[in-house]
């Protein structure tokens, strides 16, 4: 009786153990059809992107140069990547050519900025940007240069903000979740509160995307992405 008990115990946990096996294979392949589609679409995407970048770029330079300013318009820096791996992050220059110098200087010669850039990590009326910066950071055109990023593998559409190596330790313990996945041209954090929010907020809404992403989450801040950009809504 006892032998025959222990039988059907084995067999019941045997089975348990198989459909466990079943659901994370299941969940694998899940996984993989996702990062296969997501990569051919930021494949297919970023190239027919860049043929639209050569106009945007001729446009943005003449302009720059109307204004006075003979600088290069495209501006690259390193930022964190995937497993914490640094990459050259492209953008059209929307500051004056010598942003980071300034900024150390603005920060040491002002308290008051110095505390609103620890906490937010931006400044709500940097003095650093340029006329026509402005306007191309109101509409996210300054980011389109990622497409590159993008082609290259480096990042993805969808994804976290690529943050700047000095900003390592002060993501703290959310630091291993969010290098989890590549950065994004745009990702759950722009389409929610874009330029709003504190450092500490974005973090978690990052660390929430890192550990929850998948297709249909994707695809929302796809949709999502056209509203807050468009509408120019919240950008600094």
């Amino acid at each position: 009786m006892i032998r025959n008990l222990d039988k059907t115990a084995n067999l019941v946990l045997c089975d348990k153990l198989e459909d466990a096996m079943r659901a994370q294979e299941a969940q694998h392949t899940k996984k993989i059809i996702y990062f296969f589609i997501k990569r051919a679409f930021d494949l297919i995407g970023s190239l027919i992107g860049i043929i639209f970048l050569i106009p945007i770029t001729i446009i943005i330079k003449l302009i720059t140069i109307l204004s006075g300013d003979f600088n290069s318009i495209f501006y690259t820096q390193d930022r964190i990547g995937k497993d914490g791996v640094l990459f050259k992050l492209y953008k059209y220059r929307s500051m004056i050519p010598n942003a980071d110098e300034e900024l150390k200087k603005l920060l040491k010669k002002d308290k008051e900025l110095a505390r609103e850039y620890k906490k937010n990590k931006k400044l709500d009326n940097d003095p650093r940007i340029t006329k026509i910066g402005k306007f191309i950071r109101k509409y996210s055109i300054d980011e389109l240069p990622q497409l590159i990023n993008i082609l290259f593998g480096d990042m993805s559409f969808i994804g976290n903000r690529p943050y700047l190596p000095r900003e390592k330790e002060d993501m703290g313990k959310y630091y291993d979740d969010i290098v989890k996945t590549k950065p994004g041209l745009t990702g759950f954090w722009q389409v929610s509160l874009r330029s709003r929010g504190t450092f500490e907020q974005r973090l978690k809404m990052e660390q929430f995307y890192s550990n929850n992403n998948g297709l249909k989450f994707d695809i929302s801040i796809f949709f999502k992405t056209f509203g807050a950009v468009f509408g120019g809504k919240d950008a600094k």
